[in-house]
């Protein structure tokens, strides 16, 4: 009976001793994994969007013509955002031939202090399609002139999705129509706007590269 007593005696206190160090295992085995963070089973947090949101399409100028002005200075970009249309014009080399033909006609003062116009601009390329003759003809009639530079002009500014498929009328009183979509766009099914949605600081202006005639 003694012999009994003993070998319980001791079993208990083999138990006693064995259980911190189990409990010491299973609080090492938690802190090691928190400090693991969560497990593979719970899920991942998503991951972030690479896509800006403010990536919209026609946020600025486009167009194979685009490449042509002027990186800095007043004739570039953000220099002819700052002033009036035809001031504007005056500083891209490639509208000097138009900006001629608006100072012949006065319109000067009348295109720089219109509010929220969009102007469809002949580069000079454009003009030199002409026949000179007619060219000199017409620069040197100051009415017919005017018909046909106030012909490029709407009384809004347009974005180039209203460009899509529109009829606009202009401020010689007739109008005009576009049609196309994504960088692609025509006027009057003759004239490609080769840079478009170009910013000045009461227009919007679109480059093209046919003189628009006013319908007869």
């Amino acid at each position: 009976m003694n012999a009994l007593r003993f070998r319980r005696a001791a079993l208990a206190v083999s138990a006693v001793a064995i259980l911190p160090l189990t409990l010491t295992a299973c609080g090492d085995g938690d802190k090691k994994d928190a400090a693991a963070g969560p497990s593979a089973s719970e899920p991942a947090a998503p991951a972030a969007s690479s896509t800006p949101s403010d990536m919209t399409p026609m946020n600025g100028p486009f167009g194979p013509g685009c490449a042509g002005v002027p990186k800095e200075g007043k004739g570039s970009f953000d220099g002819m955002a700052k002033d009036p249309v035809a001031t504007a014009a005056s500083n891209n080399p490639a509208l000097s031939t138009l900006v001629t033909a608006v100072k012949k006609a006065g319109l000067v003062d009348t295109l720089n202090n219109a509010k929220n116009i969009t102007v469809f601009a002949p580069t000079n390329d454009a003009f030199a399609k002409l026949p000179k003759a007619d060219l000199d003809a017409v620069l040197a009639d100051k009415a017919k002139l005017t018909d046909i530079l106030t012909y490029h002009v709407v009384g809004e500014k347009l974005a180039p999705k209203q460009l899509e498929n529109g009829t606009y009328p202009t401020l010689q009183k007739s109008t005009l129509t576009t049609a196309g979509s994504g960088e692609a766009y025509k006027v009057n099914d003759t004239s490609n706007v080769v840079c478009g949605n170009v910013p000045t600081a009461n227009a919007t202006v679109y480059i093209v590269d046919t003189v628009l005639m006013p319908k007869k």
